[in-house]
């Protein structure tokens, strides 16, 4: 399979992690963002619209409040957020302005993509910045995220972000050289993967990693940040930050990394938003015959299919399809709420207005309302 061609996208989404941005935790690497800069600029030129998604906040406010060990206190946190994010966007502020680029500063929580009104919301802010010409930085709102800064991590975000805009590709700039087949860290011998599909059953095996002192992610946050990247299509590269011109070089065709390619073919916009949710509102366990039904024939989910119910949830949230060994088969929105449901599961749909009082709709979910998870 030939590798994919930068020169042939459109739109493509580069996230930078805190290692590279603030040089090891240092503070940010003004010189280093000079450089990509530069380079985002050369690819605006060949008419490719690029977001940049950074890390960064949290070490540069340590560094500016003199903290020399990340706190793990989430006050703390916060504040280094808050602290930190004045000055890396004055620094890309900086870095753009010397290559006549407008820049503008986009905060957000996987809240802000979970809703499916601010989702769009978000979407049509970012497409129309990239159509009047500006680069959009993006970082978590880590000042008010409590879940994320505590479990989260950009490469996730990127891949979110990837998904929204429904970019052609995302290209993860880290401290690695790109993907190896063991870890060079303990076996010299690795070697650097040049092209692997999103799909591959080892992939994640290999990239069973650690993160850097500053940031939160590793390998494997990248490897999942692809593969939930492609739901809309989109190829991943990974590659070092700190090669020479690199994404100059990338768009002339050298492999200097890693390419995580995709097998399948883009899925519809409701159906990207619903796989690349990070939370749910609870989920379903449904019997053999349900299970076989959603996957084999694609059919709704109907309440007599359904034999447990967990969470709190309303009517139209999204939640998980679970088979009897806990595995998810699915997600969707639902037309009943979660006390509802324990009151017409493993029941014929002709019984719902009896036990309710009410019939909304025959299904649990709706076969369109509904996007399958198959390995």
């Amino acid at each position: 399979m030939a590798l994919p061609d930068l020169q042939q996208m459109e739109t493509i989404v580069i996230k930078v992690g805190s290692s590279l941005v603030t040089a090891g935790g240092l503070g940010v690497d003004q010189a280093t963002l000079n450089h990509w800069a530069e380079q985002i600029a050369f690819l605006k030129q060949q008419g490719i619209a690029v977001v940049l998604v950074s890390s960064g906040a949290i070490a540069e406010g340590m560094k500016r409040l003199g903290w020399s060990v990340r706190p793990k206190a989430l006050h703390e946190l916060q504040a280094a957020a808050a602290v930190g994010q004045m000055g890396l966007a004055q620094a890309y502020e900086t870095a753009f302005e010397r290559q006549h680029i407008q820049t503008a500063q986009i905060l957000l929580t996987h809240d802000d993509v979970s809703h499916r009104t601010r989702y769009l919301n978000a979407r049509t802010t970012i497409r129309t910045l990239l159509n009047q010409g500006v680069v959009p930085v993006i970082n978590e709102n880590d000042t008010i995220t409590i879940d994320e800064i505590k479990l989260g991590d950009n490469d996730t975000l990127g891949a979110l972000v990837t998904n929204l805009i429904e970019a052609d590709a995302l290209i993860i700039l880290t401290d690695q050289t790109g993907l190896y087949d063991g870890d060079p860290r303990q076996h010299p011998d690795a070697q650097l993967i040049d092209q692997i599909s999103v799909h591959h059953p080892q992939l994640t095996t290999m990239a069973g990693g650690a993160g850097s002192r500053v940031g939160t992610g590793g390998m494997y946050t990248k490897v999942m940040a692809a593969q939930r990247a492609a739901f809309s299509g989109a190829v991943t590269y990974i590659t070092s930050g700190q090669t020479e011109n690199g994404l100059k070089r990338l768009f002339t065709g050298d492999s200097i990394g890693t390419w995580l390619t995709v097998e399948h073919g883009r899925l519809n916009a409701r159906q990207q938003w619903m796989l690349g949710q990070i939370q749910l509102s609870g989920h379903v366990v449904v019997d053999q015959g349900a299970a076989q039904a959603l996957l084999n024939r694609h059919s709704s989910l109907l309440p007599i299919g359904c034999i447990q119910v967990a969470g709190h949830f309303d009517r139209g949230a999204l939640i998980a399809v679970l088979n009897q060994k806990g595995e998810e088969i699915g997600r969707g929105l639902v037309n009943y709420n979660s006390v509802e449901i324990a009151r017409i599961m493993r029941q014929p749909s002709h019984q719902i207005e009896y036990l309710l009082g009410y019939i909304a709709e025959e299904e649990l979910i709706h076969k369109d309302n509904m996007v399958l998870i198959v390995d």
